[in-house]
């Protein structure tokens, strides 16, 4: 999927991805795409509380090789 902008938190463990998206997030406009790459295994459940919470939309999430996670997410 393309992304509007792509944040890479690879290496960096909770709470950092979701700080460093929320941040990343306040700087693009409403309907745009976030792609984030993570190793945090806790970014899963972390990506979608967020979601729940912020009213950003969760569009998609994958496991990808060597332990890394994707999430996509859209600008409400």
């Amino acid at each position: 999927m393309d992304a509007h902008k792509e944040l890479d938190t690879r290496g960096l463990s909770c709470p950092l991805p979701i700080l460093k998206t929320k941040k990343a997030l306040a700087d693009m406009a409403s309907g745009e795409t976030l792609k984030v790459l993570s190793t945090d295994p806790g970014s899963v459940r972390d990506f979608q509380a967020f979601a729940r919470q912020t009213g950003h939309l969760l569009v998609e999430q994958e496991n990808l090789p060597g332990n890394e996670f994707l999430h996509v997410l859209r600008h409400r």
